[in-house]
């Protein structure tokens, strides 16, 4: 695949060889300074122990202290050693040249590790002292650090280079990993080109785990907008047919040339009616969003819009909101859905109440609605919800309230359960699905 500026595949990589710069530049610092201690501590150890074999030679009179003889000493030139030896007033060095400015380097705690620079050298040096023959001899033992140092400064560019040839190995390795890791996303791009043509109907779900989610999701999708289209059709198919009867009907009788009589009046009035039922029906219908698509939740403006074309419809009636009507917007629907369910809920519960609607929004899954009219029949329940049945014909509307409603609920995998009210009246409960259900 090629590379693009917002390319994941150049974000992982820059941030794996932003990572792998990073851990291999401080742990090439961090191995500097540990092993130039490591190198010190070494050496310095070993001047202790060379010191103290000294004063253990001078306490068995095995080294004369005056004059200190080169053959009698290690030699300097080869070990880039220093050694001055004081016993009460005389110091006594090895070698001659130049040490004689270290003498000040003799006084001070009895064992110490001391940094001096000598001679334009970084010297380590040790300091040793002991009681022999009620004598106080102290001796202190140097080494040039300088050619430590520059081996260990060769040792450390190895080491660097070594660091970034790994770091070069771990880029590659990156890439190959990252290039297997993005595998899913390509075949889910092959995917979708193949669902777009129409040679497959869904995705694979068989895929990694942080894929299965929006695998899912998309199948969800795609299933909800197959479902509005075959509805869709389906819908203009029954319409067209519901109304074609009725329409030649009233186009013959209009383009008769004989009087309307009352009772042909009435006829013609009729299957306008029916029209106008199956045209309201269809496009409620039609508004069906379903919980794959739209808006999610309803908004607080939403609400009160809501309230204020009940407020209108009904003004003797109190609409009552437990515990508020901000628990409203916390219902799991597609906006235009929410608010047709509402619609219906809050018009059937004005329509029939005396002097009040509760409205408890138990939870964002639950909403029980319930009126202090005179309420239905238990042997007539089952009924409600039922497209065109209405309990009294002399109420205006066409009986499809609660038929879109059941509709729209089950469209979600809900339930409408229909009841007595505390009051009386009708309860209706609708039971919406979790979103993890």
């Amino acid at each position: 695949m090629p590379f693009a500026s917002r390319s994941l595949r150049i974000r992982l990589l820059s941030r794996l060889a932003l990572v792998a710069v990073f851990i291999m530049g401080v742990t090439w610092f961090l191995h500097g300074m540990l092993l130039t201690n490591l190198a010190r501590d070494f050496l310095a150890g070993r001047l202790q122990q060379e010191a103290e074999y000294i004063i253990s030679r001078l306490a068995l009179g095995d080294m004369p202290l005056a004059p200190v003889e080169r053959d009698l000493w290690p030699d300097t030139s080869v070990f880039h050693h220093v050694y001055l030896v004081r016993r009460g007033g005389q110091v006594f060095v090895s070698p001659s040249e130049g040490v004689r400015e270290l003498e000040s380097f003799l006084k001070g705690p009895d064992r110490q590790v001391l940094d001096i620079e000598w001679q334009g050298h970084p010297l380590l040096a040790w300091r040793e002292q002991a009681e022999i023959r009620d004598e106080m001899v102290t001796v202190l033992v140097g080494e040039d650090f300088a050619q430590v140092d520059r081996g260990l400064a060769r040792l450390h560019l190895w080491i660097g280079a070594t660091a970034a040839l790994i770091s070069l190995l771990l880029l590659l390795l990156s890439w190959v990993v990252v290039q297997r890791a993005l595998r899913p996303l390509a075949g889910l791009k092959r995917q979708l080109w193949a669902l777009r043509r129409g040679e497959r109907d869904c995705l694979d779900v068989s895929t990694v785990s942080e894929l299965e989610d929006v695998v899912a999701q998309i199948n969800e999708f795609v299933d909800e907008q197959r479902f509005r289209q075959l509805r869709s059709r389906q819908s203009l198919a029954n319409l067209s047919h519901a109304i074609k009867t009725p329409l030649a009907a009233i186009i013959q009788a209009l383009g008769q040339r004989k009087p309307l009589t009352d009772k042909r009046r009435e006829q013609i009035l009729h299957r306008l009616y029916v029209i106008d039922e199956k045209l309201t029906e269809a496009l409620r219908r039609s508004r069906i969003a379903g919980q794959a698509t739209g808006q999610r939740r309803l908004s607080e403006d939403d609400v009160d819009t809501m309230l204020g074309m009940m407020a209108t419809l009904y003004p003797d009636i109190d609409y009552r909101f437990l515990p508020d009507r901000l628990a409203l917007t916390r219902l799991p629907l597609e906006r235009h859905d929410a608010m047709e369910v509402l619609g219906i809920v809050l018009d059937n519960g004005g329509k029939w109440a005396a002097r009040s609607v509760t409205v408890d929004c138990v939870s964002a899954y639950r909403l029980v609605v319930e009126d202090d009219g005179p309420g239905v029949p238990e042997g007539q329940r089952h009924r409600l919800g039922e497209r065109g049945w209405r309990l009294d014909e002399q109420r205006p509307g066409h009986g499809l309230g609660l038929s879109i409603l059941r509709q729209l609920v089950e469209r979600y995998r809900g339930d409408v359960h229909f009841g007595q009210a505390s009051g009386g009246g009708l309860r209706i409960e609708l039971i919406l699905p979790s979103g993890d259900s």
